[in-house]
């Protein structure tokens, strides 16, 4: 698992290949359903998928009962502290997302969960970048403790450094990058969200380039900043309108471009 979800090389098999052009794409229902002939057996499997639908809560603020569904699954086949503090790990970034997008508070569920997953991982378990990052989520988003987060940011950036996971690193530059631009350090910031975007247009994640390109915007202004949010919008115009919650922060096409399309 990368980041939040899984990413394609040569390496990969070609399930994997196809479950991450899938899931960059924003089509998280039709990747899922190609892990679920192994999701019942196989723990992995189950976890991956319970990620994939999680992610599609997210971005959409629908589908939490199959997410939901999909993590009991991954709970009950989980065999050994890593697979039940991974379980425990998405548990609490599914209670993170409801209580952000505000379908249900959930915060005091994501942070017991996290906790446990901290408990069963120990420092040098292959989660445990993923898991420092939630929980620097959680610090940042719900806490509201920006030097906790920072903490935590830091970790899973030095814990994806170590792995190669190039998915999480372009999550830690992003929100290293916002806790910078909130103390007014711009350069820093634009370093950090221009290393996000690079890393993501590299790897092909298309539903996670259009908030990349609104966090550089916020650290530029002019010219810049607005060719920025002009294709942040073209592309989440092209993906059917995702992430939802990006929608306010964009402006409408003008008359023109709507024409044309």
């Amino acid at each position: 698992m990368s980041g939040s979800g899984t990413t394609a090389d040569d390496d990969d098999p070609p399930l994997q290949t196809a479950v991450w052009r899938l899931r960059s794409r924003a089509c998280w229902t039709d990747a899922a359903a190609l892990l679920e002939p192994h999701a019942s057996t196989d723990p992995a499997a189950a976890l991956q998928r319970t990620s994939l639908l999680t992610e599609r809560c997210l971005y959409t603020g629908t589908g939490w009962t199959d997410a939901e569904d999909a993590l009991r699954t991954a709970e009950a086949l989980a065999q050994d502290d890593i697979e039940r503090g991974a379980a425990a790990c998405e548990r609490g970034y599914l209670a993170y997302a409801s209580t952000q997008l505000g379908a249900r508070d959930r915060a005091d569920e994501a942070s017991v969960a996290l906790s446990r997953a901290a408990a069963l991982l120990p420092p040098a378990a292959p989660g445990r970048p993923l898991l420092d990052f939630r929980r620097g989520l959680i610090a940042q988003n719900i806490a509201e403790s920006p030097q906790s987060a920072r903490a935590a940011y830091r970790r899973a950036h030095a814990g994806a450094t170590a792995r190669g996971d190039a998915l999480l690193l372009s999550f830690t530059w992003r929100h290293l990058a916002s806790l910078a631009l909130g103390e007014g350090e711009l350069a820093e910031a634009r370093h950090g969200f221009a290393e996000s975007l690079r890393i993501r247009e590299e790897l092909g994640y298309l539903v996670g380039t259009a908030p990349a390109l609104i966090s550089l915007a916020d650290a530029e202004t002019g010219p810049e900043a607005a060719r920025l949010r002009a294709e942040a919008g073209r592309l989440f115009r092209l993906l059917g309108g995702v992430p939802t919650w990006l929608a306010p922060r964009l402006e409408p096409p003008d008359p023109e471009t709507v024409e044309a399309n």
